[in-house]
């Protein structure tokens, strides 16, 4: 049975990781209150880094609501994702949803990068 675990090998870690995903993304799924930037990593599986700014939530509370939330579908998804470096953005207005409507979308958007990188994956 596969394991559901979200550990230091599925993260994006330092800024190293991140700035390919930024420079050269190939793989986007976009929503009004956030985006999923993603590229092809080489390696045996999915990683994720997450951008939750203050900016767009103010409370440390709100931001983390949405980190577990992001963080829970990506490793409910994580064994269908093809090896990608995702990165989840944040967007004005985020923090005014409700978990099972951001969860929903997330898990939308999630399943659309799925679609997007696992086509043009080997």
């Amino acid at each position: 049975m596969p394991s559901f675990t979200f550990s230091k090998a599925l993260r994006l870690l330092t800024p190293s990781d991140f700035k390919p995903v930024f420079d050269q993304a190939p793989f986007r799924a976009s929503h009004q209150y956030f985006m999923f930037l993603a590229r092809s990593n080489g390696l045996e599986n999915p990683r994720l880094g997450l951008v939750v700014a203050k900016k767009n939530a103010r409370l440390a509370v709100q931001r983390n609501r949405i980190k577990r939330l992001v963080r829970e579908a990506f490793r409910a998804y994580q064994h269908q994702l093809p090896p990608i470096d995702c990165v989840f953005l944040t967007r004005k207005g985020i923090d005014q949803l409700d978990n099972e409507t951001l969860r929903k979308q997330i898990e939308q958007q999630l399943k659309r990068l799925i679609k997007k990188a696992g086509a043009t994956q080997p």
